[in-house]
């Protein structure tokens, strides 16, 4: 077999992308989306000393992370309030892709070891990790707030393929919805998939691979 082991993300994966949603409610602040997404998240394709990228990385505390997001608004002259933004990323419905799930099965059905890689919340987690049946699907969870590092910084990636039995990045698929987090992946060595709005095209690509 081609491969030995698939990495998912949580967000945007196994839910509808957290991006997406926020993407809706800033449309209503009456400023550019973009502009309202970049000051609650920063650029998400870097790994900084955003409040909400030291948040992901265990340093600070939700309330922390939304007084500083809050304090980056105001100096940038916006009025936005920060939690009425991030409450649908935190959220996000909770709508989990049955499908998805399905394909996480029967990755493992094949003999594949299995990873969940993803940026989260402290505050977050009881919750999204009751969505998912972790110990059935997933040999390893890598959770950026307990790791202290964060996607797309590459020690992650690394970190996880140890965990696993030291896979070497080329025998290794990985999903995600953050292209930044992708693009790294794939610098690594990893086979990247970049999931989009419509998530069957990239099932049905890991599907091909591991055929």
């Amino acid at each position: 077999m081609r491969f030995d082991a698939v990495l998912f993300d949580f967000g945007g994966v196994f839910l509808p992308s957290p991006f997406e949603v926020v993407y809706r409610a800033a449309s209503g602040f009456g400023m550019p989306p973009e502009t309202v997404l970049l000051t609650c998240f920063g650029r998400y394709d870097e790994d900084t000393d955003h409040p909400w990228h030291r948040l992901e990385r265990g340093e600070i505390s939700a309330e922390e992370a939304l007084a500083g997001i809050g304090a980056l608004a105001q100096e940038s002259g916006f009025d936005i309030d920060p939690i009425a933004v991030l409450g649908g990323a935190i959220g996000t419905g909770n709508i989990v892709r049955d499908d998805v799930v399905a394909a996480a099965r029967e990755i493992k059905s094949l003999g594949l070891k299995t990873a969940i890689v993803t940026n989260n919340i402290r505050e977050y987690g009881p919750k999204w990790r009751a969505l998912l049946p972790l110990d059935e699907l997933f040999d390893v969870v890598v959770d950026s707030c307990e790791e202290g590092v964060r996607k797309p910084n590459r020690r992650i990636f690394e970190l996880t393929l140890q965990r696993l039995g030291d896979v070497a990045p080329q025998r290794a698929v990985f999903l995600d919805d953050a292209p930044g987090n992708v693009a790294a992946a794939a610098g690594l060595g990893l086979h990247a998939i970049l999931v989009k709005s419509d998530h069957l095209p990239a099932l049905d690509e890991l599907r091909e691979l591991v055929a």
